[in-house]
């Protein structure tokens, strides 16, 4: 049976983004100063992040926000993404479910990513802006940022988790190529670096330790903005290209998901893909199932505590209302760099507590099974991080098989995992372990 790919021509492709904020009928509670503990504007957000990103942060009033003209030519480059039916995966489960999955891995850069950096970073450009800075994970952020800073003409600094540094070479090599400079963190580079490392001198880093050093730099360098890969409203609110342009393209497969899944690191590929669709649950048309698959050494949404916390190891964010495991977790060296973040992103936090999606643990071990397995039947290699949404489509896709019923199922695969294939060896050789925190574990940390 042939795979069927539904892609869109380029006058559908969507011309706006989806914000969310407007339809929740439960709003987030605000981001507060960390001294004063009052509600922030747009205006203090300004003195971190591009102005138009503070407005679109705590923007609750507009449904469709219009994508610049100049980011639209940019994202024609390589959108539509396509949507593909997993047709040799649903034979190997031998389920009944019908599974689909967006392709995100297929623009240059191999990851969602750009999807939030060109606007960022034209947004920044638009300002005067002459530097940006931020932290990454594995580095699909950080490759990405460092392209669309090179595009608009900006320099790019970026910090690495150091242990995603190690584990992944090639993607501090990308952000190289691209003209950025790559920084392992925690380092001794910054006020914020030393002070973590006087405490522990063999952290191998975090993305709040990384965060906290990226901040730093954008405060002390002038003309210098501070950008993000995930975790904030406007990021998401980005990424939404990804579910309406699926929304077109499931029109043209002539269904409709009963289930659509991602991984979950900060919330930005998952809010991409979910947030569409769910405006469709808070009209009251549908009743789709959201499902967000976090790794079991990294568990907020499931075991984490909603509480006002720093988006940051050092303590010079704002404070979030988020799901969390606390901002000086130090989470397990698991190979998918990109969600082992200690907070959940506010929206998503209060979606969580209004119960209209769910988090699901997915042990590292889980994750590769189900990641071999779509590579040898689909024939993409995904990244770790996307491995966590096909596990949890798995489980999904043998619940069907037990109650026959013919669910669609919607995932996201956030990106490929060709500049990951060390961890496979080691996943292929039994190198690979699962890590689980104790309840002791979490309630020491918060």
């Amino acid at each position: 049976m042939k795979q069927k790919k539904f892609i869109l021509q380029e006058s559908e492709i969507p011309t706006q983004w989806y914000n969310i904020l407007a339809d929740m009928p439960n709003k987030p509670m605000p981001p507060l100063h960390p001294a004063t503990k009052q509600p922030l504007g747009w205006e203090d957000l300004a003195h971190i992040f591009p102005e138009e990103c503070s407005k679109q942060e705590l923007n609750m009033t507009d449904r469709f926000i219009d994508i610049p003209e100049e980011v639209l030519d940019k994202y024609k480059f390589y959108r539509s993404t396509p949507l593909v039916r997993a047709y040799e995966l649903e034979k190997a489960l031998g389920t009944p479910a019908h599974i689909y999955f967006k392709n995100e891995s297929t623009n240059p850069l191999g990851s969602h990513k750009i999807n939030s950096a060109l606007p960022q970073c034209y947004y920044a450009k638009q300002e005067g802006t002459t530097n940006v800075t931020t932290e990454t994970g594995a580095g699909q952020w950080g490759a990405a940022l460092a392209y669309a800073a090179k595009i608009f003409g900006l320099e790019c600094a970026v910090y690495q988790v150091k242990i995603s540094m190690q584990q992944k070479p090639y993607r501090s090599s990308i952000m190289r190529t691209f003209g950025a400079a790559v920084t392992g963190s925690p380092s001794m580079s910054t006020r914020a670096g030393k002070d973590i490392l006087t405490v522990n001198p063999t952290h191998s880093g975090s993305l709040g330790t990384a965060i906290s050093e990226a901040l730093e730099l954008a405060q002390t360098t002038p003309h210098c903005k501070y950008v993000l890969g995930s975790v904030l409203n406007h990021v998401a609110l980005h990424q939404t290209i990804i579910g309406l342009e699926a929304e077109k393209q499931m029109a043209l497969a002539g269904e409709y998901p009963d289930t659509v899944i991602a991984c979950f690191g900060g919330g930005s590929n998952f809010g991409g893909i979910a947030f569409p669709f769910m405006r469709h649950n808070i009209s009251g048309e549908r009743q789709t199932e959201f499902i967000a698959a976090e790794p079991e050494s990294c568990p907020k949404l499931t075991r984490g505590k909603f509480m006002y916390d720093f988006g940051d190891e050092a303590g010079y964010t704002p404070l979030l209302p988020m799901f969390t495991l606390g901002h000086q977790f130090k989470p397990a060296n698991i190979h998918a760099g990109g969600l082992r973040y200690h907070g959940a992103g506010m929206i998503v936090s209060q979606l969580i507590k209004d119960q209209m999606m769910h988090g699901v643990d997915i042990p590292q071990l889980e994750s590769f099974d189900a990641g071999m397995l779509f590579a040898r039947t689909e024939g993409i290699i995904p990244a770790p991080e996307s491995c966590h949404a096909i596990a949890a489509t798995i489980r999904e896709a043998k619940k069907c098989c037990e109650t026959g019923q013919e669910k669609v199922i919607l995932f996201n695969l956030s990106g490929h995992g060709l500049i990951d294939m060390s961890a496979y060896d080691q996943y292929i050789d039994g190198d690979l372990q699962n890590y689980k925190l104790t309840d002791e574990q979490i309630a020491a940390n918060l």
